[in-house]
């Protein structure tokens, strides 16, 4: 009898929510700009006819190229239209895109800093420009106004603003990347974990089963890159926003449970686990018709808890291997925390449990590397646009 190989899973993203079906296309923009990258898309003010306020604003990470009308829907069709209550202020809007948004932050900062160049070259009067982005955008364009500053470049920006980026490091957890590794007929998983821009984002990472998790060299090279033009840019003046609350409660995941766990099927007896501190800590079990795999961590924090924005990472893994068996998926455990508030208004980092979990209400604001920053008074999906953090952000726009 011959063995049936392990399913294809379709591939799905462990750092990025999924595109939801059928998105309207975007009004067609005033201009586009090529890029160096990337492609830029130019939406004037309301009764305007050339760029006299622009706002940049940069697409964060994911597979593959920019979607920009899903990055439009986002802003526009959710819970606050951001981009036309922008317009209607008399901000200009320029959204940027990238040919690959897994790429490494460095190499599409290239693409920021030309939006940049364009942008001041063409704008009418002397307005100064807003520049930022959302989750890993805000990075590339922190970078990209930091390294203009260096070469003396004048960036005319006033404003610099991030949308739940992951300053201090994003997370995923280990069990996960493993299952991505443990995945060999879905090589596009283990890919994108293992891409340039994830390995700079995560705070731990595993290039395969078999690693140890732990700082990878590209995010160390890229800190590095930071510091050497002076970690921010210092003419702007730095706000930023986290989807995650500051009172240091966490979202409700325990730590230590069995989060997905597949009961029949192709991978059956396959268990993911939320992160538990202390040594030899198991995170999963793998198991594939004939592979098996233990994965265990040492003395990580609890991040699937932490306040932060959310993704519904444990919830996708799920779906997808129930097309492969039967999966139990444990209530409450599908959102888990993707970019911890402490990360997003760098005010600590991710090394130690009580760092995580810090009370960031009760410590004085200028402990952090923004001049101004806002926690969402509730949990809230990674990088989403809500009524809140919408009208903070544009009452302070220059």
């Amino acid at each position: 009898m011959t063995t049936q190989p392990e399913p294809v899973l379709e591939p799905f993203g462990f750092l990025a929510p999924p595109v939801p079906p059928q998105i309207p296309a975007a009004p067609a923009p005033d201009a586009t700009w090529e890029l160096p990258g990337g492609t830029a898309w130019v939406y004037h003010a309301d009764n305007q006819s050339a760029l006299t306020k622009p706002v940049i604003l940069s697409d964060g990470f994911n597979t593959g190229p920019s979607d920009l009308n899903v990055l439009w829907d986002g802003l526009e069709r959710r819970a606050f239209p951001f981009i036309s209550e922008l317009r209607k202020r008399g901000y200009d809007l320029i959204l940027i895109g990238y040919d690959d948004r897994s790429a490494s932050i460095l190499h599409n900062a290239k693409a920021a800093t030309a939006c940049i160049m364009r942008t001041t070259a063409e704008r009418q009067g002397d307005e100064p420009l807003t520049v930022g982005g959302f989750s890993m955008g805000g990075l590339v364009t922190r970078y990209a106004l930091a390294e203009l500053e260096i070469q003396r470049i004048d960036h005319q920006t006033a404003v610099y603003v991030s949308f739940d980026s992951p300053h201090r490091g994003a997370w995923i957890p280990i069990s996960l990347q493993a299952l991505a590794h443990f995945l060999k007929a879905t090589p596009a998983l283990s890919q994108q974990i293992n891409s340039p821009a994830a390995r700079q984002l995560l705070w731990r990472h595993i290039e395969g089963t078999e690693d140890t998790p732990r700082e990878n060299v590209l995010r160390t090279e890229f800190l590095h890159a930071l510091q050497r033009v002076g970690h921010w840019p210092m003419r702007p003046r730095k706000i930023g926003v986290a989807n995650g609350t500051g009172n240091g409660t966490g979202n409700g995941v325990k730590a230590g449970i069995d989060a997905v766990k597949v009961t029949s099927g192709w991978f059956t007896g396959t268990t993911l686990r939320t992160q538990s501190r202390g040594s030899e800590q198991e995170t999963a079990r793998l198991k594939g018709l004939l592979s098996e795999k233990r994965v265990v961590t040492d003395n990580l924090p609890e991040l699937d808890g932490a306040p932060g924005g959310t993704l519904e990472t444990f919830g996708i893994v799920a779906e997808k291997l129930r097309r492969t068996g039967k999966v139990d998926l444990e209530p409450g455990a599908e959102s888990i925390c993707f970019v911890p508030s402490v990360s997003a208004v760098a005010i600590r980092d991710l090394d130690r449990q009580e760092d995580v979990y810090t009370d960031i209400d009760a410590l004085a604001p200028d402990e952090s590397e923004l001049d101004d920053f806002l926690l969402s008074s509730t949990t809230t999906a990674h990088a989403s646009i809500t009524v809140e953090i919408a009208l903070w952000v544009l009452d302070r726009l220059p």
